[in-house]
């Protein structure tokens, strides 16, 4: 038997299909006897897509606004890919309203669009300060969700620094002492902790940071790093994929080789990065698994669920491959 759709149900009912997708989606304009109308023609036919038997039984809207930072950049993209599959698994629709992280206005009016419809949670790619002092400014009341961390408190160590200490501990098992850190830009939350982890691990280790630079995680940025980086230095750590790409490429360009005289590791293990030359280390985050997570604590949150039965996702782990090797003897370069 066919399912019904919402035109079925709008002319059971003797009202427009925008008027049914409005009750379905938690409007609370409608008048009472169109209202009436609408959930007796949803009864008749059974009509049942994602979401809608629960908006029945319990008048929860099954809309999420999402707040999406960046979303051309490997790690927010996934994050929000994982949190959409999960979200749709669960019976949610998105909203997804594009912001600029770093600029307090570009919030606000990203939280007008998704605030203008009715909506169970929040959920923010909130990679900088700014997003969430502007959520917290709001005082919303409804359940939101920003921060993953406590995702991984498998851990002692501060789970956002560990792709940096776990980068720095393979430098220095590969017998590297003058080593240098490209970071994204410092007003996001997750380069100043890649930093952290990398330069405190460096310390506990031996290693020298003899030179750092601040990209702004684009491959150009990190080709620019190549152009300034130090002869003494003999490896270099950098917080995500893209910009090691772009530093390997201007270091080709200076004649410099990859890893014969200088070792790179970049962080997030992009889908490209086993396929570069020469493949990429790498410290592997679970982006998808972080954003799942967040939508299923969301969702836990919004139906009142028990959080702590949300599963964990993976913490983050090296990937050694050919871009990083054993520091020579005579590998500083002139």
């Amino acid at each position: 038997m066919k399912r019904a759709t919402i035109y079925d149900v709008a002319r059971q009912a003797g009202v427009s299909h925008q008027t049914v997708t409005r009750y379905l989606n938690g409007f609370e304009g409608i008048r009472p006897t169109t209202r009436a109308k609408v959930q007796a023609a949803l009864e008749e036919l059974n009509y049942r897509p994602n979401g809608a038997a629960r908006w029945l039984r319990s008048r929860q809207s099954n809309r999420i606004g999402i707040l999406a930072h960046r979303m051309e950049l490997s790690g927010p993209g996934r994050i929000v890919a994982g949190a959409t599959t999960a979200a749709r698994s669960r019976g949610f629709v998105l909203d997804i309203a594009s912001m600029d992280g770093e600029d307090g206005v570009s919030v606000d009016e990203a939280l007008d669009v998704i605030m203008e419809h009715q909506i169970a949670g929040v959920f923010a790619t909130a990679q900088t300060d700014v997003v969430r002092a502007a959520i917290a400014e709001r005082g919303l009341d409804i359940p939101i969700a920003m921060d993953s961390a406590e995702g991984l408190s498998s851990t002692s160590l501060n789970p956002r620094s560990l792709p940096g200490a776990l980068a720095a501990d393979h430098l220095a098992d590969l017998g590297h002492s003058r080593v240098a850190f490209v970071n994204g830009p410092r007003v996001w939350i997750a380069a100043n902790q890649r930093r952290e982890g990398f330069i405190d691990v460096a310390a506990q280790r031996g290693l020298q940071v003899v030179w750092e630079y601040e990209g702004d995680w684009s491959a150009e940025s990190g080709y620019r790093s190549a152009q300034e980086l130090p002869a003494e230095v003999t490896a270099v750590a950098v917080a995500n994929d893209s910009m090691a790409i772009g530093l390997i490429y201007g270091l080709d360009e200076r004649g410099v080789r990859v890893p014969e005289d200088v070792s790179v590791i970049g962080m997030d293990d992009s889908p490209e990065s086993r396929f570069h030359l020469p493949p990429l280390s790498t410290v592997r985050l679970d982006f998808e698994g972080e954003g799942a997570y967040l939508m299923n604590m969301l969702i836990a949150k919004i139906e009142g669920g028990d959080i702590h039965e949300v599963p964990r996702y993976r913490l983050p782990e090296l990937v050694a491959r050919g871009s990083t090797a054993v520091v020579r003897p005579a590998n500083a370069r002139s």
